[in-house]
């Protein structure tokens, strides 16, 4: 139990499910897009400004650093109000949904460089392209998520301004990192960006993450 009440001192309790949900829905929607790829033309929305932009492996740090900057900075939203919590679960799951009927619809790919020199981060690039198919590219989950890490506190002045300053450093260095480690185009990373904040903003709009409420009424 006391190991319980100190995940609820990090993790508000309210904010357990809607984040393990949004989980769920990530990886739902990256591995099972991938169900429909059989016998798919993919598109290349490669354009000569994205082969102008260098192979620059150091950049993987933040590519993969990105994921303990998306667990950190989810749980900092939520901790701020349970509204904030389910505001940023909505729009998470909307998101993700956007992307996977654009997947299904609009599959993508581009063309990854040959890795011919050998360093520790050449190296992590290379693993990378191992265990990463070259697909679910348009929009980017990588921008989409690092995008609501940072619209999510931007507002908010409980947040230090040094960190949500922070965290649109992190954003933006995410966002270039899918560049410079050709994970991504131009084209995918600007589409992350406007579907996050169409879908952040198109929640507080209808209020959707308040019909939280109506189902606890319900229950």
């Amino acid at each position: 139990m006391k190991v319980i009440r100190k995940i609820y001192d990090f993790i508000p309790k309210y904010a357990i499910k809607p984040l393990i949900l949004c989980v769920l829905i990530n990886f739902s929607v990256y591995s099972g897009a991938r169900l429909f790829y059989k016998n798919r033309v993919f598109h290349d929305l490669t354009t000569n400004l994205d082969n102008s932009i260098p192979v620059v492996p150091i950049f993987i740090v933040f590519y993969l650093g990105s994921y303990l900057f998306w667990i950190f900075n989810y749980i900092l939203i939520s901790r701020i109000s349970e509204d904030n919590c389910y505001r940023l679960a909505i729009s998470d799951i909307l998101g993700k949904l956007t992307c996977f009927i654009i997947y299904i619809t609009f599959p993508t790919t581009n063309v990854r460089p040959e890795l011919t020199s050998t360093n520790v981060f050449v190296d992590m690039l290379k693993f990378l392209y191992s265990v990463d198919a070259a697909n679910n590219l348009f929009p980017s989950i990588h921008v989409l998520v690092s995008w609501y890490c940072f619209a999510g506190i931007r507002c908010n002045k409980t947040i230090p301004l040094w960190y949500r300053y922070f965290s649109l450093f992190m954003a933006v260095m995410i966002s270039i990192s899918t560049l410079t480690t050709k994970q991504h185009v131009i084209a995918d990373v600007i589409a992350g960006v406007v579907l996050a904040e169409l879908t952040w903003q198109f929640s507080l709009q209808l209020q959707l993450y308040k019909l939280k409420k109506l189902i606890k009424q319900e229950a």
